[in-house]
């Protein structure tokens, strides 16, 4: 599933032929994906200029000028593609409709935008965008963590206690917004803790020194377009190109990168998910 660095990619690549544009037609082509959409989507989305394009999470918010908000999730398999960009960033002529091609936005400018879900545990909804915040899929998200609200006291603050794995307390989105699997392992080979460290057992010291890490993967992974595993690919079509870079994640077996270490990368699963990480330098 598409991580924070994924969605922001998303939502990065759409803004230029989106945001203060006007969507002269919507389409929906079924009645749900995960959840039923809301009633007359189609209706509600045609003829409604595009204000601003934001992301919460792992979630792409869409202000209209209607006073109301598209929320989308890509889910497991979801894409936004964009073909006949007027601005010349996406060479993509219209392709013919695919089986999957769920949702179709064409914009006044020319450009379209495709939402195709082949495993349709993607969503959307619409929501009053002045009580955003209060919806159910956004109402328990904690801070996000490229802002300022996410620092070193609140972090130290809401693990002091905690007696979770480490790695479990950052996959809780109440703590942090948009942290999945990948940047977390990645984010705790890079601060050289292991992902069963008990959260409450770390230092002040070392808990605030997570902060500026998962910054510094997270913008990383941005600059890379995102990781490319299964599904995902950027709005113009493009793979992300981070997982080349990944020093943990799918290594299993593999000799740890840190100068000077003979461990291997291990993995062990945590509440369902596999995590991996050195057990000679990660403690």
């Amino acid at each position: 599933m598409p991580e924070l660095p994924e969605v922001e990619t998303v939502r990065r690549g759409l803004t230029p032929v989106m945001e203060g544009q006007v969507i002269a037609s919507a389409s929906v082509n079924r009645p749900d994906l995960r959840w039923p959409f809301p009633p007359n989507m189609a209706a509600r989305l045609t003829g409604q200029t595009v204000t601003a394009l934001r992301r919460r999470s792992k979630y792409i918010l869409a202000d209209l000028t209607s006073g109301e908000s598209l929320l989308i999730h890509l889910g497991m398999s979801g894409r936004m593609l964009v073909s006949g960009d007027p601005l010349g960033r996406f060479v993509h002529d219209h392709p013919a409709p695919e089986k999957h091609d769920h949702v179709v936005f064409d914009m006044a400018n020319g450009a379209r935008i495709t939402f195709n879900d082949p495993r349709r545990f993607g969503a959307m909804d619409l929501l009053p965008t002045a009580t955003a915040e209060t919806h159910p899929l956004l109402a328990r998200i904690g801070p996000e963590p490229l802002g300022n609200a996410f620092s070193e006291p609140y972090l130290v603050a809401a693990l002091k206690g905690r007696n979770t794995p480490i790695k479990s307390a950052l996959l809780d989105q109440r703590i942090v917004a948009g942290l999945g699997n990948i940047y977390v392992c990645e984010a705790l080979y890079r601060a050289r803790l292991s992902p069963l460290q008990r959260a409450g057992a770390l230092s002040g010291k070392r808990a605030a020194a997570l902060v500026p890490i998962i910054r510094d993967v997270l913008s990383d992974a941005i600059s890379a377009g995102g990781s490319s595993l299964r599904d995902f690919r950027q709005a113009d079509g493009e793979l992300g190109y981070f997982q080349h870079s990944f020093d943990v994640y799918g290594r299993e077996g593999e000799p740890c990168r840190s100068p000077g270490c003979k461990g291997q990368i291990a993995r062990v699963v945590q509440a369902g998910r596999s995590s991996f990480y050195c057990p000679l330098c990660q403690r």
